[in-house]
């Protein structure tokens, strides 16, 4: 992450932030697809170095889990 850009910390901690409520509502909702993804929200920001690589990343994640749930015959 480059941490030049004042943006990209807040970002960062924006979307921790909502991979932690994630993590936790999954955890105590037992659903492990909420869990996984908001545990990849913590996590990517650290690897990401592009602020508009980092927001994409962060959509893709949110918009892959909800056509899993959306989608899953379950």
């Amino acid at each position: 992450m480059d941490l030049g850009s004042p943006w990209a910390i807040i970002s960062g901690l924006f979307i921790g932030l909502v991979g932690l409520v994630m993590l936790n509502y999954g955890r105590k909702e037992l659903n492990l697809r909420v869990a996984l993804a908001g545990l990849a929200m913590c996590v990517y920001p650290y690897f990401v170095a592009s602020l508009v690589m980092t927001w994409l990343v962060f959509f893709a994640i949110g918009g892959g889990l909800w056509a899993w749930q959306r989608f899953s015959p379950d």
